[in-house]
C-alpha cells in the first residue's frame, strides 16, 4: 500500500483529524461520566465524515479511476492425468 496514494488527499486528512477531536472529546466526557459531553462528542466525528464528503464532493478527494476486471493468468496447459489400472 505503501505505493498508493489512497488517502494523501484534503478531504481526507480533514475528515479524519475531525473525526479524532470527536473521539477525543467523547472519550475525555466518557471519563468524567457526562453523557451529553459524550454524544456532543458523536456529534464532531458524524460531522468529520461529513466535511470529509462534502470536501470530496468539491474536488479535494481521490479521482476516481474506472473498476477494470482483474488480469486472469491464462490457463495451464497440461495434459490431464491419466489412471493407469
Amino acid at each position: 500500500m505503501a505505493g498508493s496514494s489512497h488517502g494523501h488527499t484534503p478531504a481526507a486528512w480533514t475528515g479524519v483529524t475531525i473525526a479524532f477531536i470527536g473521539f477525543c472529546v467523547s472519550g475525555a466526557f466518557v471519563v468524567m461520566a457526562q453523557p451529553v459531553g459524550f454524544w456532543a462528542g458523536m456529534v464532531i466525528v458524524v460531522l468529520g465524515g461529513v466535511v470529509g464528503g462534502v470536501m470530496r464532493a468539491m474536488g479535494l478527494g481521490q479521482p476516481k479511476q474506472e473498476r477494470t476486471p482483474p488480469h486472469r493468468a491464462p490457463a495451464a496447459t497440461r495434459e490431464p492425468a491419466h489412471a493407469e489400472g
